[in-house]
């Protein structure tokens, strides 16, 4: 093959509009004009490969455009019945300890779902039992106290 004979197919193989290779010089061999005229495909499929990942990017910056918030409400509550909340958000500490009412922590629960308003009620359930049997023993120890009081009076 004579060097016009690949300058010629090197020509035909490459759109009018890219940029051409090195145009080889009459000095230049054959072989040479081979090796050049090779790397010419990867240069147009590179573009050809990027043009469909720019509609596919876009929708995936679409769904990133939804921002997310991180939250983490952590409540805990004892036997007897009290409760305090812990918020974080982004893994710093905003709120620590915050004491919050068992009616409100109920009332949170059952906004969110069923299952969990269920859970939180058997808790808070056996919190009043405890507190009632507790009443009920401070009524009768204050009833034993009146009446030893009324004995020292009378």
């Amino acid at each position: 093959m004579t060097e016009e004979q690949s300058s010629t197919e090197n020509a035909a193989t490459q759109p009018e509009s890219a940029p051409s290779p090195v145009e080889p010089t009459a000095d230049a061999p054959a072989a040479d004009t081979q090796a050049q005229a090779a790397p010419t495909p990867q240069p147009e499929a590179a573009p050809a490969e990027a043009a469909p990942k720019k509609p596919r990017a876009r929708k995936q910056s679409n769904a990133k455009k939804t921002r997310t918030v991180e939250l983490t409400l952590t409540v805990t509550g004892t036997a007897d019945g009290e409760w305090q909340a812990d918020l974080l958000h982004a893994g710093k500490r905003v709120v620590q300890g915050l004491p919050v009412a068992a009616a409100a922590v109920s009332k949170a629960a059952a906004e969110l779902h069923q299952d969990i308003s269920e859970t939180i009620e058997d808790v808070i359930n056996q919190a009043r039992q405890q507190h009632e049997a507790k009443l009920a023993e401070l009524e009768a120890e204050v009833e034993r106290v009146r009446k030893a009081l009324a004995e020292l009076e009378g």
